[in-house]
């Protein structure tokens, strides 16, 4: 039982510490600006056609589907990294120790240490 806890603990250490491409992240950002660069361009002939002022609407919708695709791009390249104990990330230090009272209940020991709380709202 003990070996197949190290075996999972290697493999789970190996998974956090596995670096990520760097060139998924570059090409993504880099599509996105390009992206939102042409968007007004490509927005500029389709609402012309609504009338002369619809030409207008290019500057607001522009915008907003900007703001849609960098937020995409933002949450994509914060969830990139769950393990470094940001507010958003995977809680391991909580988990590591739901599994520690685990262990340690199941060895009928007494002395078990206290659970995680949250600290403003946040499980790391």
């Amino acid at each position: 039982m003990l070996a197949e806890l190290y075996n999972l603990q290697g493999g789970c250490e190996r998974i956090k510490n596995t670096p990520l491409f760097r060139q998924y992240s570059l090409f993504s950002r880099l599509f996105v600006q390009l992206f939102i660069f042409l968007l007004p361009f490509a927005l500029l002939t389709e609402m012309g056609k609504l009338g002369e002022h619809g030409i207008w609407l290019v500057v607001p919708f522009a915008v907003l589907i900007s703001w849609v695709f960098m937020t995409m791009e933002q949450i994509g390249e914060s969830s990139e990294n769950p393990f470094d104990n940001g507010a958003a990330d995977t809680p391991i230090s909580t988990i590591v120790r739901n599994i520690e009272i685990d262990i340690l209940e199941m060895l009928d020991e007494t002395n078990l240490p206290p659970k995680i709380e949250p600290f403003n709202d946040v499980l790391l």
